[in-house]
Parts: structure tokens; sequence; C-alpha cells
């Protein structure tokens, strides 16, 4: 039995709080903290009318380290999930690691003024995190997350070497709305508007981001949903992978978009609204993309009427006893279901039930080591059985359909 704080209270803290919830043999004390008290104190109230459990709340500043400090040493938890924003990543795990405590995210760290994230801010952590004895475990969503558990399967199961993986990420739901974003709509939009690259050949290799007209992108056939536009695009994964997956030859992350989605897209960044520097409004200094969040729906609000499924998976191509295999390892979620379960989109779902067990998998001391991990550097096994009991299955086949070269 163990003690968490959970800090953030958007969609995917919404449903990590209440899948810890649904295991007090497990997470015997939960504290919910956020900047917005009111967040925490409405999921605080779901989860005590649904599952007739108490949790706390608190508020705090995720920027300010010693604030952070503070609450770390108030409730002495066993492990601190960090679902706040990409920004707040190192102050968290600097609070954590003046406390002394266990910490797990869902997003590396990317700097407010550089759309560009990467993971050496948080690698840089690892010495000082063996010298304290605590365990950090980085990118414990879906993807990153469970995209890194079944490569790590793939790679302990499956193949002698693998050469080639394709990341394929699709939501093929309808949430009624003319434009949104599934998860933070600031975070969304720096990430998809940035140069692309992909792993080939011992590089990394840029190519132009999705909106620009040269933009690489193919027809994928997924499973359940059918053919989706499918667009060549840059994710943290490929850092650690490439590091972690020995024998690979290339590695491609690739997700679908609308063109609606798209075109909307063209507009906002024509018209100046994605931009991330500050401009004069009315005497006060205003962030475009700030504001564009403030008028966007809240992705939290998706889930009722959210309709359609997402399928996200792996491809692999490699070599097992002498010969060429191609494996794809995927899972389907269903909106409308999660929204059932949690009152959740399934983006918030497949997020937000990988950082549980990831918790749970600590707390149990199952998935335990000094230093910082990417998941991929853990045993696969034990997760992969979770996803099956927790809501997020997973499917294995011969890949037989079309991938570019």
């Amino acid at each position: 039995m163990g003690k968490v704080l959970i800090i953030g209270a958007g969609g995917v803290s919404n449903v990590t709080t209440k899948k810890c919830a649904q295991l007090p043999s497990v997470f015997e004390e939960i504290v919910l903290a956020s900047r917005t008290l009111e967040k925490c104190k409405k999921i605080q109230k779901e989860i005590e009318e649904q599952y007739k459990r108490k949790i706390k709340v608190a508020r705090v500043d995720a920027d300010n380290t010693n604030e952070l400090v503070d609450l770390i040493n108030k409730y002495k938890p066993d492990l601190v999930i960090n679902l706040a924003l990409p920004y707040q990543d190192l102050s968290i795990m600097e609070a954590c690691l003046r406390t002394g405590v266990h910490y797990l995210d869902t997003a590396n760290y990317e700097p407010p003024d550089n759309p560009h994230f990467e993971y050496k801010y948080q690698w840089a952590f690892d010495d000082s995190y063996k010298k304290k004895g605590i365990f950090g475990l980085l990118g414990c969503g879906f993807d990153p997350g469970v995209t890194n558990v079944f490569c790590a399967y793939a790679q302990k199961h499956l193949f002698d070497t693998i050469e080639y993986i394709d990341i394929l990420d699709c939501n093929a739901g309808s949430h009624s709305h003319p434009f949104a974003t599934n998860f933070n709509p600031e975070i969304n939009i720096r990430e998809v508007t940035q140069v692309v690259r992909h792993w080939a050949n011992g590089k990394f290799i840029e190519t132009p981001p999705i909106l620009d007209e040269n933009s690489i992108h193919f027809t994928f056939n997924y499973p359940v949903v059918g053919p989706r536009e499918s667009y060549l695009l840059y994710h943290e994964e490929l850092e650690s992978l490439v590091k972690n997956i020995k024998g690979l030859k290339r590695i491609r992350f690739w997700m679908t978009f609308s063109d609606n989605y798209i075109n909307h897209l063209k507009v906002l960044k024509n018209v100046g609204m994605t931009r991330i520097d500050e401009v004069e409004y009315e005497g006060k200094k205003i962030v475009p993309l700030k504001f564009l969040k403030a008028v966007l729906p809240d992705p939290a609000s998706l889930g009722e009427n959210y309709k359609g499924k997402t399928v996200i998976g792996c491809v692999f191509d490699g070599i097992k006893n002498g010969k060429r295999k191609k494996i794809y390892i995927y899972n389907v979620c269903d909106h409308e279901e999660a929204y059932r379960e949690l009152k959740a989109q399934a983006i918030s779902y497949t997020t937000g039930v990988p950082a549980m067990i990831g918790a749970m998998l600590i707390l149990n001391k199952v998935w335990i080591g000094k230093g910082v991990y990417n998941m991929e550097q853990l045993d696969p096994d034990p997760f992969m059985e979770a996803l099956n009991k927790y809501g997020l299955p997973w499917h294995i086949e011969e890949f037989k359909g079309y991938l570019p070269d």
C-alpha cells in the first residue's frame, strides 16, 4: 500500500486519479494538487460519489519548486505523479530530488520559449537521482509510454533484431466541435507545428512540418476504423528508443489529422495565433497561443459527445531465427466507453491509464531502481499484463499492410 501525490487536474489527471481510486489496496492515500483548486475538487467529488472514497486536494504552483517541496513534505507521498504541463517537469523533478521521493511523468520537458521537446534536461537528473536513491520514470503515457513498452516486448519476445519501427497514432473519433484539440491546446499546437524529424541510418533527418505543402503523409489502413491519412511527425519516444532498441535502422512516428484540423490550423498559423512570443494588445503583453488556448474547448470537456475510436500501435520489421518477419501490436480504445467509465475521452484515457499502471508497478516494487529511466528500459511483461486488466487490451498480429519506404 502506498501514498501518491498527483500534480495537475486536467483530462489525463481525471483518468489517472480515478483509476488509482479504483485500487485502494495499492493506492492507500491519494492527494490531488493543481494551481486551480476547483478542478481538483470536482474530481474529488466525483470519486467520492462513484467509488465512496475520500481523496485529499491541495493548491500548488508547479512552477515553484519551494511550494512543491513544502507540499511533498506535508503529505509525505511515496511517489509523485506529474500530470502538469511539460514546462513544469524540471521544477517537479527537482522537488522530488530535494525530498527523496520517486517521480513519474507522461511527457518530456519542453522549454516555454522554444517548441522543441527533448530528454536531455531530464536525463541530466540521472546521477543525482542515483545518489539520492530515488527512481524517476519518464514518459509513462501511451505515446510515449505504451508504445515504448510495445517495443521492449517485441525486442524481448518476438525478434532477435528489430530493424524498422513505425509508430502509428490514429484518432478516428468525432467530438462535434468545429475545431478542438484532444489535449492541452498550447502543447498540442506547439507539437504539431514544429519541424518533423525521424531517425534513419544513425542520425535524425528533418522534414517539413505537417502544415507544409511538402509534408510527408500517406494513407494507412488502421484496424477497425479503416483508411486514414497519416502524417510524419516527430515524437519524443524516438529519442530514447534509438538508444535502447538495438539494431535499429529506422524509426518513424505517424499521426492522423483530418482535413478540417489541418485547414483550421493553417488559418490560425497564417494569422499569427500560433505564435509563442509576446505581442502588444491594449497596453498589455499577451502570447497569442495562450489566448487561443483560453478560447478553445477544454479537452477535458470533450468526452460527453465524443464518438469513435483511437487506434495506436507499432509495426515492427526485423529478424527472428534468421527469417524476416513483420508484427503489428496495437490498442483500440472507444471514446464512448471511456466516457461511460470515467467521464473522459479516449485520448485522456489512453494516457491516464498507463500512468496509473506505472505508479502501481513502482509502489509494488515491480519496477524500481535508482536513477532516471525510460519505459523501454524496464521489464515489459508486467506492464503488458496490466494493460489487458485495466482497460487497454492490446492485439498482436502479423503485419501485411503497406508502409512507405
